[in-house]
């Protein structure tokens, strides 16, 4: 029988994020694992950590895509630890699992949430499931703090970032959070040309039906309009603001509300 532990954790490239009392317990579980020669499935949604927290478990090990039937095979004669990513897809999980078993390897494995099948409970001695970063507000703002340091050094700059209007992007936890983080950190000081510039980029693949102007006419009136709300807090002072008749206003809101 399986011991399953519920933990919350998030790992980037080995510093343990560990702002809950439930962070710092997947810390300690981990730690104490690295010490043990059982085998454990980390289970999770993509960006959540599962990988990073496999490597600080065994740190020395090959790191296989379960998909990789060759290569997890080749791994089999030549090494006693292996880290397996994307358990989910392993081909004919008895056979594999008979063959670790009888070289007597140990396997730290990640999956999918609530990844489960016949096998898994008397394979995996220890499993693990990390929530989302959703789960786990107080993880966010170390993590922005983390990706502005990133950036900086990448941009070789050492402007603040500006949090202000910064909505953390959660959908592919730390993954999405690190990329959005990245491009505000690049766009907060962006001039008039540059700007122009990326928009041509995007533009320029795009163009060629009868009427592009309106269909591309939303990547300007949508941010106008949801930067002058979010500055000036009413439409009548938006409109006065951008020139525009309060009606006009209001059909351009609608016509974009998909975008709002």
């Amino acid at each position: 029988m399986s011991v399953v532990i519920l933990v919350v954790a998030l790992v980037v490239d080995a510093s343990y994020i560990t702002a809950s009392p439930a962070s710092a317990q997947a810390y300690k579980t981990a730690t104490l694992l690295k010490t043990l020669s059982v085998n454990a499935l980390v289970t999770g949604e993509i960006g959540v950590g599962k990988k990073s927290l496999a490597r600080y478990i065994l740190p020395d090990a090959s790191v296989i895509d379960a998909s990789d039937f060759d290569e997890l095979m080749n791994a089999f004669e030549s090494s006693s630890e292996i880290i397996i990513t994307n358990l989910e897809h392993l081909p004919n999980t008895k056979r594999i699992f008979e063959i670790i078993k009888s070289k007597n390897i140990r396997i730290i494995a990640t999956a999918k949430s609530m990844y489960n099948n016949e096998y898994i409970d008397d394979f995996f001695s220890v499993k693990f499931d990390i929530p989302p970063l959703s789960q786990r507000p107080e993880d966010i703002d170390l993590l922005v703090q983390k990706f502005t340091a990133e950036a900086s050094m990448l941009f070789c700059t050492k402007e603040d970032f500006d949090m202000k209007n910064f909505k953390p992007d959660l959908s592919k936890n730390s993954n999405s959070l690190r990329r959005q983080v990245m491009i505000s950190y690049l766009l907060q000081d962006i001039t008039d040309l540059e700007l122009m510039d990326i928009m041509q980029n995007y533009l320029i693949e795009k163009l060629g039906s009868n009427n592009d102007y309106k269909n591309f006419l939303h990547l300007y009136e949508v941010p106008l309009i949801k930067a002058g709300l979010d500055r000036f807090k009413s439409q009548l002072q938006l409109s006065d603001k951008l020139g525009l008749n309060r009606n006009t206003l209001r059909k351009k809101i609608a016509d974009n509300e998909q975008y709002l």
